[in-house]
C-alpha cells in the first residue's frame, strides 16, 4: 500500500551509510496528506495548531467547528462574519484571530486560492503569495504544500525538527542553519518531502 515512496526511500537511502541504518530502522514512508483539502482551511488549521499541542489545538479547531455545525468546516465568509468574543471563546489568541479573519477575507478576495488554482501554481509562487498575508510564514505554507497539495519536493529549512533530526543522524554539535540546511537538502531532491518526513522520526542521542 505505501509502496509509492519505494522509489524515495531507494534514492534517499542510496545517499550515505546514515540514512540507509535511518531508513531501514524506520521502514517504510508512511506520510499520509490530508488530500484536496482547501487552501484556505489549510492554512486556518495551521495556524490553529501553531505553538500548541496536537491536544490543544484540536480542542480549539472542535469548539470552531461546533459553532457552525450546517457545514464541515467554516466558510471564509462566515468566518469573517464571526466576533471577536466568540472566536476568543473557542481558544484563540488575539492575535491568532485576526490572523484567521485576515485569512479568510484574502480567500474571499481571490489572494488565498482555491484547491484547483493552488495545484496549478509551483511551490515558490504559492509562498510568496501567502506569506505576504498577516501570521502566516514560508513553515506555514510549507506545511500546505506538504500536507493539502502532496508536494513531493519540500524541506521545510526552518523547521525545528528537520534540522534537529539531521543533527542528530549525522552526530553533529550543532544544528545546521537555514541557509546551510537548504544546501544540504539539495542532495536529496526531487524527494525533499520523503526525507524530511523521515528527518522528523530521527531519535534521541
Amino acid at each position: 500500500m505505501h509502496d509509492k515512496y519505494q522509489a524515495a526511500t531507494e534514492f534517499l537511502s542510496s545517499r550515505d551509510d546514515d540514512w540507509r541504518r535511518h531508513i531501514a530502522a524506520v521502514g517504510p514512508c508512511l506520510h499520509e496528506p490530508h488530500a484536496a483539502r482547501d487552501p484556505y482551511e489549510s492554512l486556518v488549521r495551521a495556524i490553529a495548531y501553531q505553538q500548541l499541542h496536537a491536544k490543544a489545538g484540536d480542542a480549539i479547531v472542535g469548539r470552531l467547528l461546533a459553532l457552525f455545525p450546517s457545514v464541515s468546516f467554516p466558510r471564509p465568509e462566515q468566518i469573517v462574519a464571526t466576533d471577536f468574543d466568540q472566536m476568543r471563546a473557542c481558544g484563540f489568541s488575539a492575535s491568532k484571530i485576526a490572523t484567521i479573519q485576515g485569512i479568510a477575507q484574502a480567500a474571499l478576495d481571490g489572494v488565498v486560492p482555491d484547491y484547483t488554482t493552488a495545484l496549478a501554481m509551483d511551490d515558490e509562487a504559492l509562498i510568496e503569495r501567502l506569506i505576504t498575508l498577516r501570521g502566516v510564514g514560508r513553515w506555514t505554507v510549507e506545511m500546505l504544500l506538504i500536507y493539502s497539495l502532496e508536494r513531493p519536493d519540500i524541506l521545510p529549512a526552518d523547521d525545528f525538527g528537520v534540522r534537529e533530526g539531521y543533527r542528530r543522524l549525522k552526530g553533529l554539535e550543532v544544528q545546521p542553519t537555514r541557509k546551510q540546511m537548504i544546501e544540504i537538502g539539495l542532495a536529496w531532491s526531487p524527494y525533499r518531502t520523503v526525507a524530511s518526513w523521515y528527518l522528523w522520526r530521527v531519535p534521541g542521542r
